[in-house]
């Protein structure tokens, strides 16, 4: 069985809405055991159970939610000795156009170290289906990769 954390943060219900939808597809695999987690609530024993990563976030003044940033401040150092080298993809509810929360996420990620393994799913504007059955394909897509053994 292989472990997949997805933490995230959401404070007006959209990144929320795509959480649901990126647990609901990784859900389908069976051989993947799935943690969601509120960005305040995950910590490094999290991090250390799981064998692959989604974050999701808010674009917030052109960057991560604070919440997404202080689940990195307190994992950052501590996950340091266990290298974790761990898969990892992003999904971001932006009324801008969510690129900078992702560079972020992405330099931050390149010290634990992480591996990008997809493109991001950035949902512009309002939340619609076409954004849900993108986050949903990404969780069918990391869990059934990790199955695979392919990440």
């Amino acid at each position: 069985m292989k472990n997949l954390l997805i933490i995230y943060h959401s404070q007006s219900g959209n990144t929320d809405q795509m959480a649901q939808s990126v647990l609901l597809g990784a859900s389908t695999e069976d051989q993947v055991h799935v943690r969601l987690l509120r960005a305040f609530d995950g910590g490094l024993d999290d991090l250390r159970w799981a064998d692959g990563l989604l974050f999701g976030t808010p674009e917030n003044f052109g960057t991560m939610s604070g919440a997404l940033k202080d689940f990195f401040d307190r994992t950052y150092y501590p996950a340091e000795p266990y290298k974790l080298n761990l898969p990892y993809g992003i999904f971001i509810s932006a009324e801008n156009d969510g690129t900078g929360a992702v560079r972020d996420i992405d330099r931050i990620a390149k010290g634990y170290p992480l591996r990008k393994i997809c493109e991001p799913v950035i949902a512009r504007g309002a939340i619609n289906a076409d954004y849900l059955q993108q986050c949903q394909d990404l969780g069918t897509g990391m869990a059934a990769g990790l199955a695979l053994g392919i990440h």
